[in-house]
């Protein structure tokens, strides 16, 4: 503002020294004119006319100020780019706001009378400053205010030269103060916004922002002009103000980014920022713990806003004592940096560990929403107690001639998502059981005298190659239509057909392989010769007294396939012999059946468990080397069970059958058999020898000759894993409280009933006395399976025929399926509590084995396999990668694998799956424990391994 003081208007002539400093502070480009001091020695007229002509310039000048200040004070008041910049500054905040209040808060807009205030980033930019325009045309968007700005200043070039100096320089400090200010405002408002605070924060921080925008335009209308660089600085901190499309963390990085990169040049200070640092650290470290599954969503954003809460009380006082003068300034930048950089630590934490939780977690979620009985049946995973091992022993303990096929204890890579499989290149083809079709180990054997050949010999590492498919391969046929006829191509073998045609057991009929029903002993059908065993020995009791027979020499197995409609369990073996894939035939029709042999070894089963043992047209010499075959099947024939020899020695009258039959009746007898009876079967020509197994030692003991010898006492009848035979019987237990004393009760009142045997002193494997240890396995099962796999994992029954648990404990699993039209499997591991005889005892079934080796069955013969809590256990011993090579070749396509283990397990066999092009259909997991669902497809690789 340009003044004329008032003593120098109505006192042209009586300036003093004072006066004269006055009058050249207000007027510093008049030095000559008024600074001169005057001199003595100059005469009165040179004074006289010096006095007219400086009081002649002054007026005028004085003239010329009052003229600029009237044209001024008219002018109306211009709209500079600060302003614009402060609004585009607070329309930022308000959309930052936006992220993370409700849409119904109000926005944080600057006011403005002339104008009609509009939402930032949207199709109108408000009145942001042309530099924050994202938009591809902003060049050619030009505001009115400046462009009357850039006017008047051309305007008042010539006339106010000296007015803007001195303006330049009398405004400098309040734009100072002006710019300070507004960053307090602004950064409280930002660090507000960046905390992400609940409605009743953010309605504070709308009124701060208010206040902050009338201050910022009080402070504008103070002058006219703005300095050029508080205005470039502004206008580059709006521009660097992230896109409306980003989410908060990436706003609150990019603000933090911003002011690190302003306080670059601030040197280094000690003081109050140095000792905020341990209490900053401190809150940037406080992370919310991962809740459980149930409430998940309501604790994380219950947890979320007390820490928000927290943090927005020590930023506030924090910005209060920086902001208590103008010279903490480059302090208070300081701090907020430092601030903001630790929330933003604080949170990329947060995310991390959100990212580096399980894959599961978010499943949960997705699976509660989905079913609830798979979240209500997880958490009652029943494990091992560690000391039950004290009261269960193990096969592997048990027998003590077992080879060490130990692997070494490694872990599984887990980035084994990419693994890469080729087709195994051997001679069986589609029909390879490595354990079985070992061309290198049988070379090498000295001798197949007792059909060492056909036992098993698995490689020393678990083959990772894949089976191919036959040529043709369809999905199996659907039981019952199964037991009559299975498509061709499936098992492509005519072998049999052209050699047994004329005895029924099987025949080309087009597309299908049909199986009459009959057999060598039973022609005119299976049904006939059963009920013609049940007239011969009603004691035998079909599907009451007699459960679960064994099978040898089974053929096709139609003698099993149709006991099914007795109520009784067959479990068929036969050789991978010359005859070409009949156990494959059986299994493809979805009768039980297993590759085995009557060999060198015993049979992979406990002692005294099969209720009958059936032998139709077998031709094993069972009389050979003092009778240690039939010996074998004295061992795991019960006390009390029947032996059933339909066989020509026993009704035909070659010399060679004579002499057999004689052989026979001297083993047979000194082995205390009793021959309950000898029927013929006028139908079908044939007859059958019908053994009765003693149930005391009196037999035994009154022996004149003692052959075949009793076995020593030491000798434990359940060994079973690769424990060579013995020509030698096992005493009859005879005290009531151990196992084969007495008969099982009547099916199917065995099934839930504990055996007699177990006592309430034994624990149990899950901890809990044995009895109480079995109903507590059979309840629970009988619950997963109906709320979790039936009804929760949706699993279609009608395309489930063959099933297979992997890890059998007391057979609940199996019992719980009992009214389905399945059949299970179970399966003891040799490492695990000896529970097989329990499974056998309440009229179920398994085998003994050992999963780091191949399982003895052909490829493609199993729809459903089940595993709890195996590959955890597994891979201390062995690696996963041969175990899902053997689970991908067993299951058949289409076929189905159900896991539950420990959450990491589950994951690792996840990605095995994956790279196996298995649908994984759900992944669930929950306080460590994980369900895996998942289905086999057609999917072959098209490459084949080297041959080894």
């Amino acid at each position: 503002m340009f003044l004329c003081p008032l003593p120098i208007l109505f006192h042209p002539f009586s300036l003093t020294t004072p006066k004269l400093q006055l009058v050249q502070f207000h007027f510093p480009s008049l030095p000559m004119a008024l600074g001169r001091p005057r001199s003595s020695k100059r005469s009165s007229s040179s004074s006289s006319y010096a006095s007219t002509v400086t009081t002649v310039v002054f007026l005028a000048l004085c003239v010329l100020g009052v003229w600029m200040l009237t044209s001024n004070s008219v002018v109306p008041p211009q709209t500079t780019t600060r302003t614009s910049s402060d609004s585009s500054s607070t329309s930022t905040i308000a959309t930052t706001t936006d992220f993370t209040s409700s849409s119904d808060e109000p926005q944080l807009l600057p006011k403005s009378e002339d104008k009609e205030a509009t939402p930032a980033f949207e199709d109108n930019p408000g009145d942001l400053p042309l530099d924050a325009i994202k938009s591809d045309d902003s060049v050619n968007i030009v505001s009115d205010d400046a462009k009357s700005q850039e006017d008047h200043s051309k305007d008042n070039a010539n006339d106010g030269q000296g007015s803007r100096d001195s303006n330049e320089a009398q405004l400098s400090e309040e734009s100072t103060l002006t710019q300070n200010q507004q960053v307090e405002a602004t950064q409280k408002i930002e660090e507000k916004v960046d905390m992400g605070g609940s409605q009743e924060q953010n309605a504070n921080l709308s009124d701060q922002s208010n206040e902050s925008t009338e201050r910022a335009e009080s402070d504008n209308s103070k002058s006219n002009d703005t300095p050029l660089e508080t205005n470039a600085q502004e206008q580059q901190q709006v521009q660097e103000e992230p896109e409306n499309n980003a989410n908060p963390q990436e706003i609150q990085a990019e603000i933090a980014n911003v002011e690190q990169q302003q306080a670059t040049d601030v040197p280094e200070i000690s003081g109050d920022s140095q000792n905020d640092r341990p209490k900053l650290e401190t809150e940037g470290e406080k992370n919310p713990q991962e809740p459980e599954i149930h409430n998940q969503d309501d604790d994380k954003s219950q947890q979320q806003i007390q820490q928000q809460q927290e943090q927005d009380n020590s930023n506030t006082s924090n910005i209060e004592e920086t902001t208590s003068s103008d010279q903490n300034q480059p302090r208070k930048r300081r701090r907020h940096n430092k601030k903001a950089t630790e929330d933003q630590e604080s949170q990329q934490t947060e995310s991390k560990e959100s990212q580096e939780a399980p894959k599961d977690t978010k499943t949960e979620i997705k699976v509660e929403e989905t079913t609830t009985a798979v979240s209500l049946e997880t958490s009652g995973i029943p494990k091992e107690s560690k000391e039950s091992k004290k009261s269960w022993s193990t096969q592997a303990a048990q027998s003590e001639n077992e080879k060490d096929r130990r692997r070494e204890e490694s872990s599984t890579d887990g980035s084994i998502y990419g693994y890469t499989w080729q087709l195994c290149n051997v001679t069986a083809g589609p029909d390879y059981i490595p354990c079985l079709d070992n061309e290198k180990a049988i070379k090498q054997l000295r001798t197949t005298k007792h059909f060492e050949h056909r036992e098993r010999h698995c490689p020393e590492q678990g083959p990772t190659c894949l089976v191919s498919l036959p040529e043709g391969y369809k999905r199996s046929i659907e039981w019952p239509k199964s037991r009559d006829k299975i498509w061709y191509h499936n098992v492509p073998h005519t072998k049999l057909a052209e050699v047994k045609g004329h005895q029924n057991w099987v025949k080309v009929t087009g597309e299908f392989l049909t199986f009459p029903g009959g057999g060598t002993q039973f022609i005119h059908g299976a049904l006939h010769y059963i009920d013609f065993l049940q007239r011969s020995v009603p004691d035998i009791a079909w599907g009451k007294r007699t459960r679960v027979i064994l099978d040898v020499g089974c053929g096709v197995a139609s003698f099993g396939g149709f006991l099914f409609e007795k109520d009784v369990l067959t479990m068929s073996f036969a050789p991978k012999d010359e005859h070409e894939a009949q156990v494959q035939f059986a299994l493809e029709r979805g009768i039980p059946a297993i590759s085995a042999v009557m060999g060198s070894q015993r049979l992979p089963f406990p002692s005294m468990v099969f209720d009958i043992i059936h032998c139709a047209r077998c031709r094993v010499p069972w009389h050979v080397e003092g009778g240690m075959l039939l010996l074998e099947l004295n061992r795991v024939l019960r006390p009390g069970g029947f032996f059933v020899w339909s066989a020509t020695p026993v009704y035909q009258t070659l010399e060679e059958d004579v002499e057999i039959w004689k052989e026979m009746s001297a083993l047979t007898k000194s082995m205390c058999w009793e021959l309950v009876t000898i029927q013929k079967d006028n139908l079908n020509s044939i007859g059958a020898a019908i053994y009765r197994k003693p149930t005391s030692n009196e037999c035994y003991e009154q022996r004149k000759h003692k052959r075949p010898p009793m076995c020593k006492n030491d000798d434990d009848p359940n060994a079973a894993w690769y424990v060579p035979l013995q020509a030698c019987m096992h005493r009859v237990p005879v005290d009531n409280a151990v196992r084969g004393s007495s008969w099982p009760k009547q099916w199917p009142q065995r099934l839930q009933a504990p055996p007699y045997w177990l006592n309430s002193s034994q624990m149990g494997v899950y901890g809990k006395p044995a009895p109480q240890d079995f109903s507590t396995d059979y309840e629970h099962w009988k619950r997963v399976v109906n709320k979790t796999y039936l009804n929760g994992l949706g699993i279609n029954l009608s395309n489930i025929r063959n099933v297979m648990d992997m890890r059998s404990v007391y057979g609940g699993f199996a019992a719980a399926l009992r009214d389905l039209k399945v059949w299970v499997m179970n399966v003891v591991n040799i490492d695990s509590p000896d529970t097989l005889p329990v499974i056998y005892e309440r009229g179920l079934f398994g085998i003994y084995h050992d999963w780091c080796e191949s399982f003895s069955t052909y490829p493609r013969t199993y729809d459903l396999l089940h595993a709890d809590h195996l590959f955890s256990k597994l891979k201390k011993r062995c690696k996963l990668p041969p175990v899902l090579a053997e689970v991908d070749r067993i299951v058949r396509p289409g076929g189905k694998l159900i896991i539950r283990d420990e959450s990491s397990t589950i994951g690792e066999v996840e990605n095995l799956l994956k790279s196996l092009h298995w649908e994984v259909h759900l992944t669930f997991s929950r306080n460590q424990e994980g369900l895996l669902s998942a289905q086999k497809g057609d999917w072959r690789p098209d490459t084949y391994a080297e041959s080894s």
